[in-house]
């Protein structure tokens, strides 16, 4: 295959051009080295490098022997980093090879690259089941065995159906290879966390209306870097599914679609509901190039391009027969993260408790996403507000990540924190706790920018409604708004109260409200 002109290449981001790196010296390998770090640190821990290809993006090529010297060098300088490179391909240029090489920072002495996503879909799309046999490599049997490996709950197992949110991980190892499948508990998530250089958080999250509560909880509860729609091929774009992937584009989620249960019908009906997610996509409103992948290349082509919102891979896949699952998987291993957490590391300490336990032996530990900052054992944090609006001191007597304890957490991590000076009761999902130089400010009344997704009539001074936001799930009040009546589809500026307890909330935080079949989105844009 022949290498195309690629875009000419950009000072930021995480893709680098090189002509050619051979004859260098030990000053030039250490220039090497700190500049694939910048490249690094800017993919969040990934990179990609497009050797025998000039500034411009002009693929000219470089004879075997430059290309395989080139590629030495540059695992010389990812040695001095701790990185390791991959050879994703090699093509034919201009005047010679090209090749495409994944760089990712090794596990030795640093925590794994961390990419989260999110599984949405209506139910009966095959999404506990995807993340069962993408977590533990068995196939499932047909029959819901995929989906029992990785349910909840007893209720779960019975029905066939997830109505709770939880997590599970895929982990990937320096070469690219699946860390589970080695296990002998492939859902063992402290083993995970300990041998992986990349792990994949999945959200596994209900598909049936009645849970789209809790569906909304797992998506703005966390920051997902993408989110994945299953569609079952038998049954198409249906139910929630619309539902699901108009909240995607909302909050601006790059989104990842899965057509399963291929083996169940002709090849003729998978066309047919992939030309209906094509429609779907490039509706106004909705604007997505859609990418259907076929091979490695184009997975290749959809990992560096997804970030950017427009595009939109579709994969086609079988849980019982595993066609597809290769190319899927490899698919997660190289698309980078798109969150850049280390920006948020030398902010003050923030995080909304999504969770809380009483351990025995231990007491009360509560979980949730670390949006900013460190948290170190000993610390001393704010939590609240309570329904006073007060806060209160609580020290930090140990910490957790993926199962394994840690005398630090940083943001972007999912994180276990065991704390004291308050009881079990007291604590609620959606308060914070906070470190020093975080505003602590409880908030009863916003102001906001909300655009109506669904309204059966209209919407009026002393509308009711619940807001999602973080891990906060509470009734507002809209108490004056920028014009009356908004019906579905208007955009407006509107003042919203929370009806029975202040919260913490912030400028710019996104957020949906529903009511009924009443469904919007919004953003704050000044706290009063």
């Amino acid at each position: 295959m022949t290498a195309i002109n690629l875009p000419a290449e950009r000072d930021e981001g995480n893709v680098e051009y090189k002509l050619r790196v051979t004859g260098v010296g030990r000053r030039e390998l250490e220039r090497l080295a700190s500049q694939m770090k910048y490249r690094l640190e800017e993919g969040g821990g990934e990179a990609f490098y497009e050797i025998g290809v000039t500034d411009d993006g002009e693929p000219i090529g470089l004879s075997k022997e430059q290309l395989d010297e080139s590629i030495a060098n540059l695992e010389k300088a990812a040695g001095i980093i701790g990185a390791k490179l991959k050879i994703l391909r090699i093509e034919s240029g201009r005047k010679g090879l090209v090749a495409e090489v994944h760089v990712r920072y090794s596990r030795e002495d640093r925590y794994p690259v961390f990419v989260t996503i999110p599984l949405l879909g209506n139910v009966d799309s095959g999404k506990s089941s995807l993340i069962g046999v993408l977590t533990t490599g068995l196939l499932d049997d047909g029959n819901g065995l995929a989906m029992k490996r990785v349910a909840r709950f007893l209720h779960e197992v019975k029905s066939g159906r997830t109505s709770s949110i939880s997590t599970h991980l895929l982990g990937f190892d320096d070469n690219g290879e699946p860390v589970n499948y080695k296990l002998l508990s492939p859902l063992d998530e402290a083993e995970v966390f300990l041998k992986s250089a990349k792990i994949l958080c999945f959200v596994d999250l209900a598909g049936h209306e009645r849970y789209l509560r809790t569906t909304l909880k797992g998506v703005l509860g966390r920051k997902p870097d993408y989110a994945i729609l299953t569609v079952a091929a038998n049954a198409g774009m249906v139910g929630m599914a619309r539902e699901h992937l108009g909240v995607a584009i909302a909050l601006k989620l790059p989104v990842i679609i899965v057509v399963t249960k291929i083996d169940l019908v002709d090849r003729f009906k998978v066309d047919e509901t992939i030309s209906d997610i094509c429609r779907l996509l490039k509706m106004p409103g909705v604007n997505r190039i859609p990418f259907i992948i076929r091979n490695r290349d184009d997975a290749i082509v959809a990992a560096r391009t997804i970030a950017s919102e427009r595009v939109t891979p579709i994969f086609k896949i079988s849980n019982t027969t595993g066609e597809g699952l290769d190319l899927i998987r490899f698919f997660l291993d190289i698309v980078p993260p798109r969150l850049r957490w280390d920006e948020y590391v030398k902010m003050p300490f923030l995080m909304y408790i999504d969770d809380k336990f009483d351990v025995k032996g231990v007491g009360l530990v509560v979980s949730g996403l670390t949006i900013q900052g460190v948290v170190k054992v000993g610390d001393v944090l704010q939590l609240g507000p309570f329904s006073d609006g007060s806060f209160r001191l609580a020290r930090v007597k140990s910490i957790h990540v993926c199962r394994i304890p840690v005398d630090e957490a940083y943001s972007g991590q999912d994180v276990c924190l065991a704390i004291t000076n308050v009881e079990y009761d007291e604590v609620e999902k959606g308060m914070i706790l906070a470190g020093e130089g975080v505003n602590l400010k409880p908030v009863w009344i916003f102001e906001s920018r909300i655009t109506v997704l669904h309204h059966p009539t209209t919407i009026r001074k002393g509308y009711n409604a619940t807001i999602h936001l973080h891990t906060i799930r509470e009734a507002v009040e809209f108490v004056d708004m920028e014009r009356e009546p908004l019906r579905t589809g208007d955009t407006a500026y509107v003042k919203l109260r929370f009806k029975y307890k202040p919260r913490f909330v912030r400028i710019g935080d996104n957020f949906v409200f529903r009511e009924g079949r009443t469904r919007g989105i919004g953003y704050i844009t000044s706290i009063i």
